[in-house]
């Protein structure tokens, strides 16, 4: 076939297209207004209840410890409270605000079995209570690394009061989340600093009782001693010899446990003054709480409605009732001239 020829057969089709639609044009039209009415009709708030959107947009911290923050001692460690966190805590974030915790609260403080209508006797209330919350309730990470939550009610108030409080709510519950850690790892760190303590003032007792007894510095004392013990056995002196071997073996007596606890006293006192910012810091993370998230934007009452939106469904119904009637107005044309070719198709055989 010639393109000629193909080029007229495509001129028939479309001309063709265009009688069509133009002899049925008063159906077309008459069906797709219609269509528009009943669809604006339909939509309207006597028949889907008007939803209001109020959004809250928040940004996680980088830091969750109030003591590595604002007291450690050591650079690498120290984070910058004003520094906003990244991906990772980003969805730590919407894992918290998803979490069953805060949707418990949520529902409690508004009574949402109640502002929902869910029949409280109903045997599946609590699934149509979730399914609604998760409905209405949204939370969506931004092309920013920001959080937004996003509450629908047909109450506008409602939904900013509902949105603005599960940002509030964030932050006590991640804070008693940790706060349940950092207890435990306080009461540690307690336990064993007041157990080194304990045992440090046991050992000063101790050192204090051997240097009551007349040793105070091994060393010094023994050297001292030595050297005196020399010149009085060349004196001759045997009086002053036998006070000094006397020395010398209270020295040798106790001598010992002396450098022992003046060592160890030593020692236990550097991992005590350690031990000491540790449960410092122990102690801020238990007792202390600071903000989870920076937040961009709070909620407010919306004016306008964002569900349904009207426009869309009176356009998307019209479309479909005028291409549905095409169709049906075509099959029932071209009905007969098909059944006619059936018969045909049998007769020859």
């Amino acid at each position: 076939m010639s393109e000629n020829k193909l080029s007229e057969i495509r001129d028939f089709d479309s001309t063709s297209l265009g009688m069509f639609l133009f002899s049925w044009r008063k159906h077309l039209i008459i069906i797709s207004l219609s269509a528009a009415i009943l669809a604006a009709f339909f939509s309207s708030s006597l028949f889907i209840t008007p939803l209001y959107r109020s959004t809250v947009v928040l940004f996680p911290v980088s830091s969750n410890s109030v003591s590595r923050a604002l007291l450690s001692d050591q650079p690498a460690a120290k984070t910058d409270i004003l520094e906003f966190g990244e991906d990772e805590q980003t969805e730590q974030m919407l894992q918290i605000l998803s979490s069953g915790k805060i949707r418990d609260k949520v529902v409690e403080k508004f009574d949402l079995m109640k502002h929902y209508k869910i029949n409280p006797r109903s045997k599946y209330k609590n699934t149509e209570l979730h399914r609604q919350y998760e409905s209405n309730i949204t939370f969506r990470r931004t092309e920013f690394m920001a959080v937004r939550i996003s509450v629908l009610d047909r109450d506008p108030q409602m939904a900013a009061d509902i949105a603005n409080a599960i940002s509030e709510l964030l932050d006590s519950t991640k804070n008693a989340m940790q706060r349940e850690r950092a207890m435990k790892g306080f009461a540690i760190v307690q336990q064993e600093y007041f157990q080194l303590r304990d045992d440090i003032a046991r050992m000063e007792d101790s050192l204090r009782v051997i240097r009551e007894l007349g040793v105070y510095d091994y060393e010094s004392q023994s050297e001292m001693f030595n050297q005196q013990l020399a010149i009085e056995i060349a004196r001759g002196n045997e009086r002053g010899i036998a006070s000094l071997e006397e020395k010398l073996s209270l020295l040798a007596k106790y001598g010992g446990a002396y450098v022992s606890l003046r060592d160890m006293l030593e020692h236990e006192k550097k991992q005590l003054s350690y031990l000491k910012a540790r449960y410092e810091e122990a102690k801020v993370d238990a007792t202390e709480n600071l903000p989870q998230k920076f937040v961009v934007e709070s909620a407010y009452k919306a004016e306008k409605k964002s569900y349904p939106v009207r426009w869309i469904i009176v356009l998307v119904s019209t479309l479909a009732a005028f291409l549905i009637s095409v169709i049906v107005i075509i099959t029932i044309e071209k009905l007969p001239a098909f059944n006619a070719l059936k018969k045909n198709s049998f007769s020859k055989k």
